[in-house]
């Protein structure tokens, strides 16, 4: 009919409340629900830190890595030492320094130390790498390698509790020294080739404000460090008292001792502790001595050299032990 405004099939919905009459289906409470904590800005992608964080990482991993390794006199034990010269090279291969690659620019002019020094790597299986000298340039800090470099791993060192056992489950009575204060690398050296030659069983070194085994303190040692096992000391006092309760009698070493190297008596295990010329033993290391030895002097020399002072100890001990 042309009155009737419904449409034939329509079905006409009952009541006449409007809105919705059905659920949400729990939208609306989920969409009342904490989302928790909010992410920081770095890992919010669109936040300007984000960009700036991803920007630094990507420029990290293109960031070319050093080449040829830290130079020699920088303090670092994480990578290898690169010692630089005709000189220090030639000496460093002498001394049996377990080096790993020498480096040779193009062009250098050859000498004996050059020939010299290619004829040792290639007899004891060391990589010999010719390299442009903008490399080598690269390489040192000063430039100052006259064509000519020699890598060096790192040393690795001893723990002191297995250096303590090697040395007394030797026949001879524990013989070790430990440096407190040395900062100079050829002191060090010095200091483990007099060890060496006087049947100590090894040194022990503190892990901070100390001399470590670069090229220089291998050089030093005439090749004896690659012989004598050499450990670091976390807190070198307390390695000092650890020794102590094993038996071990500690001897500082100091110009003002108030006993004589005349009196002393090594025959027994002993660690010799040495000080620096300068500084001396620490208080706390003085105070965990058992004596405080110094060495009779007919001179006016008010004190020996750290290496040199070690050095007469030692063969004064060897002395004692072969009687």
């Amino acid at each position: 009919m042309a009155g009737n405004s419904q449409r034939r099939g329509a079905i006409r919905k009952g009541g006449t409340k409007k809105g919705q009459v059905v659920g949400s289906g729990g939208q609306r409470r989920r969409g009342l629900e904490g989302r928790g904590p909010t992410p920081p800005a770095e890992a919010r992608t669109k936040h300007p830190a984000a960009r700036r964080s991803a920007a630094k990482a990507k420029a990290a991993q293109n960031k070319p890595a050093p080449r040829g390794g830290r130079t020699a006199g920088r303090h670092g034990d994480d990578g290898p030492e690169l010692v630089l010269g005709r000189n220090p090279v030639v000496e460093c291969l002498r001394a049996g320094v377990p080096a790993t690659a020498l480096y040779v620019a193009v062009g250098t002019e050859n000498d004996e130390r050059l020939t010299e020094s290619v004829r040792i790597a290639a007899d004891t299986g060391i990589s010999i790498l010719e390299v442009p000298r903008t490399d080598l340039d690269r390489m040192s800090a000063n430039g100052l390698h006259q064509g000519m470099a020699l890598q060096v791993p790192p040393y690795r060192y001893a723990h002191p509790d297995d250096l303590l056992t090697r040395a007394l489950e030797s026949p001879e009575p524990a013989l070790l020294v430990a440096l407190d204060n040395i900062s100079d690398p050829r002191n060090l050296g010095a200091v483990v080739r007099s060890v060496a030659a006087f049947g100590g069983h090894g040194v022990v070194i503190p892990q901070r404000r100390s001399a470590s085994v670069t090229a220089v303190a291998w050089r030093t040692s005439a090749g004896a460090a690659a012989r004598l096992p050499i450990a670091r000391a976390t807190n070198l006092t307390r390695t000092l008292k650890d020794w102590a309760s094993r038996g071990v009698q500690v001897i500082g070493l100091d110009a003002g001792g108030d006993t004589s190297l005349d009196d002393f008596d090594g025959t027994t295990p002993t660690v010799i502790v040495v000080g620096s010329e300068g500084k001396g033993l620490s208080r706390l290391v003085r105070e965990n001595c058992d004596a405080i030895l110094s060495i009779p002097m007919a001179g006016p020399v008010e004190s020996l050299n750290a290496s040199v002072a070690a050095g007469v100890v030692l063969a004064e001990t060897a002395r004692q032990r072969r009687t």
